[in-house]
């Protein structure tokens, strides 16, 4: 009894296995396993078979009843088929296949081609408002292999890979439901409907307003805040323009006034004289007279003879008119009763 259960539960497991199996078909959707059928039956074992793959480097091949595989995700049958545990998008491509006997004679060689597809994305219909038209768009995020197909109600009005739908004022009135799909030759889905209205936010892909791609009213706020700063700005740079014109004028007040000042000093004491002489030297202070009288004290005692100061050193020439030097006095002119010039002892 447990042998019939035994054989009963083989005979499953192997029907269970060849159902499994699933010819390849030349669109196929990512992810998907599936089986290329190796199209040549009289292969023993022993026989040398080879599948690569045009587009990549992926190879498997059977040799000396071993298997060998440089692509992980690919296995070969016994009868020679090529089994893709999962297909992506890199295994889209050619598939070469070459079959030698025994004797390495080749009897069988040829090619077969699968094309994967990504899912398609559930696409969101977005609204455009420009003036009395709306444009639709639908959003696929760049995908480039599916076909857009657009709806009024349920009517489709445009089947293309165009993702945008330009609506007439007239069309804007009707008030109808819009919606788009997309597809491959593997999936599709569709969108939400939406209402069309520039006015409020009725649909899913309908907005508020928006200025330069920002939101209308956060923009209104942004320049409004600059222009503020830019006038208070300017207003800071008028205040600090005026304190130094103010400043330089009291500035130039204030010299005005001390000239004036000394001036009208000089004028005053009668003592306007140049603060250097002709030659560019120091003035001497005037002398001022003693009015108080004085009475004698001591005999002043007359000296031998009078004695002449030093001349001063002659002055740089940095005037325009010098007056002329001193000439010395010729010892023949002196008087006789006169004496020759003694120092003080």
């Amino acid at each position: 009894m447990s042998c019939q259960y035994s054989l009963l539960f083989l005979f499953l497991c192997g029907f269970a296995a060849l159902t499994v199996a699933v010819i390849c078909k030349t669109e196929l959707l990512e992810g998907a396993s599936c089986t290329l059928k190796l199209p040549i039956t009289n292969t023993d074992k022993s026989s040398e078979i080879k599948w690569a793959h045009t587009a990549s480097n992926a190879v498997i091949e059977r040799k000396n009843n071993k298997n060998k595989s440089n692509t992980p995700g690919l296995k070969m049958e016994d009868d020679g088929s090529l089994t893709f545990e999962s297909v992506s998008l890199k295994n889209t491509g050619k598939y070469t296949y070459t079959v030698f006997n025994a004797d390495g004679t080749q009897i069988g060689a040829g090619e077969k081609e699968i094309i994967v597809y990504a899912t398609a994305p559930k696409p969101i219909v977005k609204i455009d408002c420009k003036g009395a038209d709306v444009t639709l768009t639908c959003d696929i995020r760049d995908r480039t292999d599916l076909t857009v197909s657009w709806y009024k109600e349920d009517n489709i009005i445009q089947t293309e890979k165009n993702t945008k739908l330009l609506l007439t004022s007239a069309q804007i009135q009707e008030n109808k439901l819009y919606s788009c799909s997309v597809s491959n030759p593997v999936s599709s889905k569709q969108s939400d409907s939406v209402t069309v209205s520039c006015t409020g936010t009725t649909g899913e892909g309908s907005g508020p307003r928006k200025l330069f791609g920002f939101d209308l009213w956060i923009m209104v706020s942004i320049l409004a805040g600059g222009g503020a700063l830019l006038l208070l700005l300017i207003c800071v740079l008028i205040i600090c323009a005026c304190r130094s014109c103010k400043k330089q004028k009291k500035h130039e007040q204030d010299e005005d006034e001390l000239r004036l000042r000394v001036f009208q000093d000089e004028a005053h004491t009668g003592t306007a004289r140049s603060k250097h002489t002709a030659r560019g030297q120091p003035a001497p202070p005037i002398p001022q007279e003693d009015t108080s009288p004085q009475t004698p004290t001591q005999t002043q005692t007359q000296p031998k003879a009078q004695t002449r100061g030093r001349p001063p050193p002659p002055p740089e020439d940095d005037e325009e008119n010098p007056p002329p030097l001193p000439r010395p006095r010729n010892k023949q002119h002196r008087k006789r009763h006169e004496e020759p010039y003694r120092p003080m002892e």
